[in-house]
């Protein structure tokens, strides 16, 4: 058992609400959720969305027993570990280590649910922690150390470089979507998940440096997953709005895009500068039964978006290794996919 330490304050004075623009979109974000329906024969369409054009793959055949999955041209896709307990946040270590949480049990404290440590290479499982009611993403310190939002129990986590586990805050409502850049901590609360501001939501994206909870953002519906760029702009995907935005170091937040169904997971390449999403419209159903859940990039120099993976039964949330390997959980499959992508 751990020692709680004592709950940070908010701070409220420096509050950046969403612009006139951005808070109107997202008070109406739920209208522009358009899931689409895609047969588990063919491959999606090509969609024109609010910023460039999803590319068009030509084939599709079954990943190693986990479903129908299209496969794209120059992207080449491997089961690299099996056997999981819905496996959910996943974060790469820059030796090609995988950290990854568990949730077969959620909101069951003392039980299986966790922390573990892949080898991308061989598959290996080592245990890093167990007992917690929900750990839910997870990320990676500079100095090595690992942290993780438990939502059920309402507190971020952090795994010193030397073993010790110990929170950094107690007391939040739901966290959910975390990233760390240097000495920030910055995560997602949704207590309301699905309700934007207008309806009486209480969603927000925040952030911590150490002396206290700075509120970002409110009023999104469902501020999901999130992850910071090196010039520390932050982006997030917004599930139930089907949105992903983006804060800069100025306060100012924007819509990336638009028309998404339900993104979850958010990764950023920072070298090629291109953002990784998943997609999960249909959870726990594979493209051969007819799931349209999917894996894309965009490139945020042009716009361009790229279909990466297509019919995984559920691609929850997603990394990008060092070497510019990407990587994702598949929860229900309980499997780790990585995707190779020519350049």
């Amino acid at each position: 058992m751990f020692q709680r330490p004592a709950r940070a304050l908010f701070t409220r004075r420096p509050v950046a609400r969403l612009s006139a623009a951005t808070a109107a979109m997202a008070a109406a974000c739920i209208a522009i959720l358009s899931p689409q329906s895609v047969s588990a024969a063919r491959p999606p369409a090509a969609s024109a969305e609010s910023r460039g054009t999803l590319v068009r793959p030509v084939a599709g055949a079954d990943l190693e027993g986990i479903g129908l999955v299209v496969r794209v041209p120059g992207v080449s896709t491997k089961v690299v570990a099996r056997g999981l307990a819905r496996p959910t946040g996943i974060v790469a270590g820059p030796d090609g280590t995988l950290y990854v949480t568990e949730i077969p049990a959620p909101g069951v404290g003392g039980g299986p649910n966790g922390v573990i440590a892949v080898d991308s290479a061989s598959g290996a499982v080592t245990r890093i922690n167990m007992g917690e009611p929900e750990p839910v993403a997870i990320a990676l310190g500079l100095d090595g150390s690992l942290y993780w939002t438990c939502r059920t129990a309402g507190v971020i986590l952090r795994r010193a470089p030397d073993g010790t586990i110990a929170p950094i805050l107690t007391g939040l409502e739901r966290p959910t979507g975390i990233a760390v850049d240097g000495v920030d901590v910055y995560f997602t609360q949704v207590p309301t998940p699905g309700v934007g501001g207008a309806n009486g939501g209480r969603n927000t994206v925040n952030l911590y440096a150490g002396a206290g909870i700075e509120v970002l953002t409110l009023g999104e519906p469902e501020p999901t997953d999130m992850v910071v760029a090196p010039d520390g702009t932050l982006y997030w995907t917004c599930r139930s709005a089907g949105v992903v935005l983006k804060r800069t170091l100025d306060g100012t937040v924007s819509l990336v895009l638009s028309g998404l169904s339900k993104p979850t997971g958010i990764a950023l390449d920072p070298e090629r500068d291109r953002l990784y999403l998943t997609e999960v419209p249909t959870p726990g159903v594979p493209g051969t039964r007819g799931g349209a859940n999917r894996v894309t990039s965009l490139d945020l120099a042009t716009g361009e978006r790229q279909l990466v993976e297509f019919g995984d039964p559920e691609p929850t949330d997603i990394t990008v290794a060092a070497d510019g390997s990407v990587y994702w959980t598949c929860t229900s499959a309980g499997v780790i996919v990585r995707a190779q992508i020519a350049r």
